[in-house]
């Protein structure tokens, strides 16, 4: 069964190896030691080893503490993804070991070197040096025995360390591009929104935001408290930047004072590296000797003298990084994150919380200084008098409702980050802020796809039509666009299901960090009911957008099948996991490298396109008859102002605009909204047919160009009642054909 799962595991590796940098020297390197037994006789805080193939030698440098005397050996074995590679028993004796024979108690803090033969280099293979993150642990066993007979009495110590090549996947290289492609494709969606083609600007910014959200939920796969493979901590790392886990050094110094300020005490896990080791937990049986010690911790604190040394002890237990019994550090989960990161535990919340709020600053700012800058061109006639005429008049607006789709993007990330330092306390102002932030942006989204609710169903009771107020009114469609844009109208209430899913899920992963398997359960559920509702609801505007958001959340759902593998609730052998953990990479690096090469191209092809609405197809919602979009305007504007003058309605451009997203509307409105929708669609439907012969023929049917194949002037809608009860018999349109005729002939109107 091994060697069936190995052979494709080899390929596997063999194909990675393909597409990474060759290293410049190749060595094996361990940076921790834990104990696998308890009771342990040989023990370490700290331990850093480099075996150098080319020099045949092992550099080791570690602080520890021995209580066996006597005469021992060594059992070691090497295990590769599970795999058993090497397996040997040393014997200090009879390998001229000096001080190992016998061996004594005592401290160990003196760096040395050992020699390595050449027949064990070589049955090292290759691909050791080569596949990034290797998986790869040490086990030794030290082993009483007799010092004639060399019989084994018993085993006084179990040590394991796990083994890197000094290759990853974690690269800033990829981080800075997948950084850098949404944010450009988020600036070029606005600009084209802000000449015009909100059509093509509505698509771009959908499957940008689609794109993140899926950057995203593989953060959280690696903020989840489940021990992972290497390569998968590595490929979850790569997208911590979605999640505001960035580190700069000069905010860290500003963070830690923060801290001690407002009453807390900054970890110093990274002050100590050069005393201490840091196990980056991946395996089950780390965790039950720590909580067995923390136990004997918190039970052992009641018998001290001091107060405040009690009050230390406690807050020790509940926010610090876990430390085993023999000095080291032990991280899983948000603080595997943080270590990974750079960053001390006690600051993780807090950056997030800095990164958000840079974001939010510079929105206001860009915003800010392009209105300025569209200003100063339009005086100097630097650009035409109109470009970006909407943006310049409402742009205010506008930075609302930017502002709330920062607050969108940032949700996942605020819900964890903010719960999570509420399990922590670091300090009593950071907990205030947690508490802020994250009932006030979960109160502010909530408001706010309550307001598209109320709009939404205003408009059903006005018009028949969900979309004629949500897309024609630029103010809502402005500030609250962003929450039911990238939906079709008849769905524009999914942003709650939406919301809930990210708080839910953002719970799971902050309140369950020591419950692993909860999490993993938790995720497949709601993942699996992600995916269900999409599938069968199909709620986003189009259909090439529904497969986009479709196929992310089944790699979503597969993603959380395979951390509940990595749980090992059932026991499977270790090579499995290995397996699967590249799986995962090799999976997810593909996914993401196809969804960023289709958001690259179709917004290349968007930029370089003469009229980029004409590349998307109508949405059956009709939105574009309700939209301004730069495809309806030229011709077609004339023609609705000439029209309107034919009918003596050339005064309603001197009215004020209705606000239609204000709740209180007028009181005609409000009592005959049946004789309102008639009335609506009968205004629209005399201004299609007053339109004379001549005028069409002028206008080449450019106005019926941009309507949908076999559509009329208004679109079907999913309401039965859009299209029936017209007030308007075919007589009486008849004759307002006639006026407007007569009007162009010089008559005027009869």
């Amino acid at each position: 069964m091994l060697l069936r799962l190995a052979r494709p595991l080899a390929f596997l590796l063999s194909l990675t190896t393909l597409i990474l940098p060759a290293a410049g020297e190749s060595i094996l390197r361990s940076s921790s030691l834990a104990a696998c037994q308890v009771n342990s006789g040989f023990t370490a805080s700290l331990f850093d080893v480099v075996f150098t193939p080319s020099n045949g030698s092992v550099a080791i440098n570690m602080i520890a503490f021995s209580s066996i005397q006597g005469y021992v050996i060594f059992d070691i074995s090497i295990l590769a993804y599970g795999y058993p590679i090497v397996k040997t028993t040393i014997d200090p004796c009879t390998s001229n070991l000096p001080g190992l024979c016998p061996m004594t108690s005592g401290n160990l803090n003196n760096p040395f070197n050992l020699p390595v033969g050449p027949s064990a280099i070589a049955s090292i293979p290759g691909i050791a040096y080569s596949m990034p993150d290797l998986d790869a642990k040490v086990t030794v066993l030290v082993k009483l025995v007799d010092k004639d007979t060399r019989v084994v009495s018993k085993t006084v110590a179990c040590l394991e360390a796990d083994v890197t090549n000094g290759l990853t996947i974690d690269l800033i290289g990829i981080k800075w591009a997948t950084a850098a492609v949404i944010f450009l494709a988020l600036f070029i969606s606005a600009i084209i929104s802000g000449v015009g083609y909100s059509n093509a600007a509505s698509h771009i910014a959908a499957n940008t935001m689609s794109l993140f959200g899926y950057f995203q939920a593989q953060a959280m796969l690696g903020l989840c408290g489940v021990p992972l493979p290497p390569v998968v901590k590595a490929w979850t790392q790569d997208f911590q930047w979605s999640m505001g886990i960035i580190k700069v050094t000069f905010i860290q110094d500003i963070l830690s004072w923060y801290q001690r300020s407002t009453g807390g005490t900054p970890s110093t896990i990274f002050d100590s590296l050069h005393t201490t080791s840091v196990q980056v937990e991946k395996m089950k049986r780390s965790l039950p000797m720590v909580t067995e010690h923390l136990g004997m911790y918190k039970r052992a604190h009641a018998m001290l003298p001091s107060t405040a040394v009690q009050e230390a002890a406690v807050g020790l237990t509940k926010r610090a990084n876990l430390q085993t019994y023999y000095g080291s550090y032990i991280v899983y989960g948000i603080q595997r994150v943080a270590y990974r990161a750079g960053i001390e535990s006690t600051n993780l919340f807090m950056t997030g919380l800095v990164f958000f709020y840079i974001v939010f600053v510079l929105a206001v700012i860009l915003v800010t200084l392009f209105k300025l800058i569209c200003e100063v061109a339009a005086k100097y006639r630097w650009i035409q008098r109109d470009t970006f005429s909407d943006f310049r008049l409402g742009w205010l607006t506008v930075l609302k409702g930017i502002l709330f789709r920062v607050t969108l993007i940032g949700y996942a990330q605020m819900t964890v980050l903010c719960i999570w330092e509420l399990t922590q306390n670091d300090s009593p102002a950071e907990m205030v802020l947690a508490i802020f932030f994250f009932f006030g942006m979960t109160a502010v989204l909530f408001f706010a796809a309550f307001k598209v609710y109320r709009i939404a169903k205003r408009s059903v009771r006005l018009h028949r039509n969900p979309a004629y107020i949500l897309f024609s009114d630029p103010q809502a469609l402005n500030k609250w666009g962003f929450l039911y844009v990238q939906f079709r109208a008849s769905a524009y209430y999914f942003i709650v299901p939406i919301l809930i899913y990210t708080l839910v899920k953002g719970l799971f992963i902050a309140l369950a960090q020591a419950h692993g398997t909860v999490q993993a359960v938790a995720l497949i559920v709601i993942e699996a009911a992600a995916l269900i509702t999409a599938s069968v609801m199909r709620p986003w505007m189009d259909k090439s957008t529904n497969s986009f958001n479709i196929a992310i959340c089944a790699i979503n759902f597969i993603n959380a099948i395979f951390l509940f593998v990595f749980t090992d609730v059932f026991g499977l052998p270790p090579l499995v996991i290995g397996v699967v953990g590249v799986v995962l990479w090799i999976a997810n690096a593909s996914f993401a490298l196809i969804l960023l090469l289709m958001l690259i191209i179709t917004t290349a092809i968007v930029i370089f396109h003469n009229n980029p609405d004409t590349r998307y197809q109508f949405m059956n919602d009709d939105r574009t008859s309700f939209m301004k979009s730069n495809t309806q305007l030229g011709t077609a504007s004339e023609l609705d102002a000439l029209a309107m003058t034919a009918r003596g309605d050339g005064k309603m451009y001197q009215k004020p605009m209705l606000d239609l997203d204000d709740d209180d509307m007028g009181s005609s409105m409000r009592d005959s909204p049946p004789n309102s929708a008639r009335h609506s669609a009968a205004h629209s439907m005399a201004h299609r047919d007053s339109l004379s012969p001549e005028m069409v023929q002028a206008d080449g049917g450019q106005h019926l160009r941009n309507r949908p194949s076999g559509s009329s002037f208004r679109a079907p809608s999913p309401f039965n009642a859009s299209t029936s009860n017209s007030n308007l018999s075919a007589s009486r349109l008849s004759h307002n054909s006639a006026n407007m005729v007569g009007y162009k002939n010089g008559g005027g109107a009869r």
